[in-house]
């Protein structure tokens, strides 16, 4: 049972919370028989293509260039025919660097590790980054719930379009921003010989349930509203009214409630001065919320792709996954002692995680992560590192996140 419909009912609900209620089983009705009216006229769609197809074919090479998010973004990038749908996967860096897989957040499509991918490749690392399903030029299945399996599905098949091996003992590092951090923990205890450190950059998978209000629990239950309304609402409900700037943070906190008290940083938590923040050095044009806005207008599949994470996908409570990391993570520490190396269990160099925070991040927060993470984990199961920055760090802070994970990498060498 997802986290929305085993959570649907708050504690000490008022009058108000239940008229709310009445009032959506009253609408449901009409919603549902004009619903059932429509599937008599077409099957669900299984799959919703990306605008590599809905979109591109239309513009000429110019207004492509122009675009927001260009196809040609970042080097070595290459369209993954797949049964689930394209997935559009970038890849570059020197073939004999250790190699770096990235995972995006939840609304940002890859790009907005682009900064982040640069700046490893210039230190020496091999680096793959791909949009997730429903994504930036990724296609978005409809048919399948957006969890673990999916997402690792989809990791697995980006990691095998490669001309190069990613996969074996110790094949890459594993780095996951938000979203992709809640899906790094239970990738590397799936595959604990594959990934060979792991790094979560104000990473979900902790974030506690009393950050979720009473109308977000709503608007993503499912059985109440039909999908189609509630994507309707989820769709109003982000798009960019008076072009204020859209990005990670905001979105975000659509579903999680901020703290009552409010960080003044408003650079770093999707204020004025956000809106022109660029995404790629070499493409000052191109800000985030620019491609927000465009992914939001021209991706028919992100709101039921994002709709269907925040449902299923590791983001909330996942304590049992951290656990199980956590007794293998202790079980690599007590083998780092042992004489004879040749014995030792391949991945997760070094028993520890690196939890890289933001101090004024509103999602994520760095206070209940370090002692939730504390309690299922172990002191000596992670380091943390906090920089001066929000949600969004990953993206107006990438040398200084790169820089702190080349940092951690060089320790775990000598752990070996």
């Amino acid at each position: 049972m997802p986290f929305w419909a085993s959570n649907l009912r708050p504690s000490g609900a008022g009058a108000g919370s239940y008229l709310a209620l009445g009032v959506a089983l009253g609408l449901t009705t009409s919603f549902t028989l004009n619903a059932l009216l429509q599937c008599k006229v077409s099957r669900k769609q299984l799959l919703i293509r990306s605008p590599r197809e809905t979109q591109l074919p239309n513009l000429t090479p110019e207004e492509i260039d122009a675009l927001p998010y260009p196809p040609d973004a970042l080097p070595g990038g290459r369209d993954v025919e797949t049964s689930y749908g394209v997935i559009k996967v970038f890849e570059w860096g020197p073939e004999d660097g250790e190699k770096v897989l990235l995972l995006h957040g939840i609304s940002t499509p890859c790009l907005a590790l682009g900064n982040l991918g640069q700046e490893l490749v210039r230190m020496g690392y091999r680096v793959m980054i791909f949009d997730f399903f429903g994504r930036g030029y990724s296609d978005t299945p409809t048919d399948l719930p957006y969890d673990i399996r999916l997402y690792t599905t989809q990791i697995l098949l980006a990691l095998a379009s490669s001309n190069l091996a990613w996969t074996g003992n110790d094949g890459f590092h594993l780095v996951g921003y938000s979203l992709g951090g809640g899906l790094a923990v239970p990738f590397a205890k799936s595959f604990p010989h594959m990934v060979r450190s792991a790094v979560l950059i104000a990473g979900g998978g902790l974030i506690r349930p009393d950050h979720v209000s009473w109308k977000s629990r709503l608007l993503y239950s499912t059985g109440i509203f039909p999908e189609w309304a509630l994507e309707f609402l989820v769709r109003r409900r982000l798009m960019p009214k008076r072009r204020e700037a859209l990005n990670e943070t905001s979105m975000a906190t659509q579903v999680v409630d901020k703290p009552v008290k409010k960080h003044k940083d408003s650079d770093a938590n999707g204020g004025d001065g956000w809106d022109g923040a660029h995404l790629l050095a070499h493409r000052p044009g191109h800000t985030v919320s620019a491609v927000m806005d465009w992914q939001l207008r021209q991706h028919k599949g992100f709101i039921p792709a994002f709709m269907s994470s925040i449902r299923y996908a590791p983001i909330y409570q996942q304590q049992k996954d951290w656990i199980a990391l956590g007794r293998i993570l202790a079980e690599r520490r007590t083998e780092a002692h042992w004489v004879d190396a040749g014995k030792r269990m391949p991945g997760l160099k070094g028993g520890s995680i690196l939890l890289v925070l933001g101090a004024t991040d509103l999602v994520v927060m760095k206070e209940e992560l370090i002692h939730d993470a504390t309690a299922v984990l172990g002191e000596d199961g992670f380091e943390a590192v906090v920089l001066n920055s929000g949600h969004e760090l990953v993206m107006t802070n990438a040398t200084e996140v790169a820089n702190t994970i080349a940092t951690f990498w060089l320790r775990l060498t000598g752990t070996e």
